[in-house]
C-alpha cells in the first residue's frame, strides 16, 4: 500500500503547528501527517542543507518542509538546536511574526540516543559517562524551554494542544538510569504542563510511539527482520495519532494523560501506511528497553560501518 493510501486525514486547514526534531524519524512522520491534513507546520531540527546533519544521517528540515507542502500543507523549515536558548527564542519570535498564534506544539526532539556506539547504552550507571546523562538532561530542558516560550502564543485564544513524545511502561525500569529518569521526567513534565494550563483552555499530554522504523532502524532492517521487525511501525503511524488528537474537539478530557499510538489507532480507527494496525508497545520479558536499544544501536553501527568503510565504534544513533 502506498504511503497515505487508505487513510482519510482529519482536516486541520488553518492549524499552525510546531514539530521539534522533525528532520527525520518520528518527528518527520508527525510533520508529514499534519501536512496531509492541511496544517501549516514549522519543521525544526539541527540537520539542514545549509549546515551539518546530525551524525551524518539522511534528512533535513528543508526536505521535510517540502514534503509537507507537496502533501497539501504548508511546510516551514527552521534550523534550530533546542538546547540553545537563543534558538528557541528566535523560533517563538518567528511564529509570532508570521502567524501571531500557535495551535499545536509537538515536543519530539531527543538527543539521548546520540553517540550510543561509544559506550553500551544499557551499562550500569557507574560505567556510564556523564555526557550521556547530559544528553538526556539537555533534551528534557529543551522541551521545557520550548514549551514555556511557545505556549504564550496559545493563551490569547484559550485553545491549543501540547504533545510530548516519549516512552515509559508504567513503573518498569527502562534499563539505564539517566534514560529512565528523564523519560519518566518527560511524562511528568507534560502532566505538570497540563495542570498549569487547565484553566487557560490549553491541553497538554504525553504520547508514546511503539517500536518505530526510523532511518536508523532502516540500516539494520535485514538483521532485525526475524525479531523486532515484526512489530515495527512507521513514523507516520505516530503522525496519524497526533493528527486525530489535534482534530478531536474533546481532547481536553485527555489533559495530563499518557497515551499510546496503538491504543489511539483502535479508538480513532486508523491504520499504519501498510494497512496494519500494530498494538501498543509493551515491555515484556526480562530484556530492558535500554538493552533492546543497545542491541539495535550495535546492529545499526555495524551496518553503517560496512556501508561507509569506517569502524563500527564511530557510528552512533539518536
Amino acid at each position: 500500500m502506498a504511503e497515505g493510501e487508505g487513510w482519510q486525514p482529519p482536516r486541520l486547514d488553518g492549524t499552525v503547528a510546531v514539530v521539534t526534531g522533525a528532520s527525520r524519524g518520528v518527528g518527520r512522520g508527525i510533520a508529514l501527517a499534519l501536512g496531509a491534513a492541511g496544517a501549516t507546520v514549522y519543521v525544526t531540527g539541527r540537520s539542514s542543507r545549509t549546515g551539518d546533519r546530525t551524525e551524518g544521517l539522511p534528512g533535513t528540515v528543508e526536505d521535510v518542509a517540502e514534503e509537507i507542502t507537496a502533501r497539501g500543507g504548508t511546510g516551514i523549515a527552521v534550523r534550530c538546536d533546542h538546547t540553545e536558548d537563543a534558538g528557541n527564542r528566535a523560533l517563538a519570535d518567528l511564529v509570532r511574526e508570521r502567524h501571531g498564534r500557535l495551535d499545536l506544539l509537538v515536543n519530539n526532539a531527543w538527543a539521548g540516543y546520540e553517540r550510543s556506539a561509544e559506550v553500551r547504552f544499557d551499562a550500569p550507571f557507574w560505567q556510564q559517562p556523564m555526557w550521556r546523562y547530559d544528553l538526556c538532561a539537555a533534551s528534557l530542558r529543551a522541551q521545557y524551554d520550548v514549551t514555556r516560550l511557545l505556549v504564550p502564543l496559545m493563551l490569547p485564544q484559550r485553545a491549543g494542544l501540547v504533545i510530548g513524545i516519549g516512552f515509559t511502561d508504567g513503573d518498569t525500569y527502562l534499563g539505564q538510569a539517566a534514560y529512565d529518569v528523564f523519560k519518566h521526567g518527560s511524562d511528568r513534565l507534560n502532566r505538570a504542563f497540563a495542570a498549569d494550563l487547565r484553566k487557560h483552555g490549553v491541553t497538554a499530554l504525553a504520547l508514546h510511539p511503539g517500536f518505530v522504523r526510523t532511518e536508523r532502524v532502516e540500516a539494520a532492517w535485514e538483521a532485525l527482520s526475524a525479531g523486532p521487525a515484526a512489530v515495527l511501525h512507521s513514523v507516520e503511524y505516530v503522525g496519524r495519532a497526533v493528527a486525530h488528537l489535534a482534530a478531536d474537539p474533546a481532547v481536553a478530557e485527555r489533559a495530563g494523560t499518557v497515551l499510546t499510538t496503538g491504543d489511539l489507532a483502535e479508538e480513532y480507527g486508523f491504520d499504519d501506511v501498510d494497512g496494519r494496525r500494530p498494538p501498543a508497545f509493551r515491555l515484556e520479558g526480562r530484556m530492558t528497553l535500554a538493552t533492546r536499544m543497545d542491541r539495535l544501536n550495535r546492529v545499526v553501527a555495524a551496518a553503517t560501518a560496512a556501508a561507509t568503510g569506517t569502524s563500527a565504534g564511530s557510528a552512533g544513533t539518536s
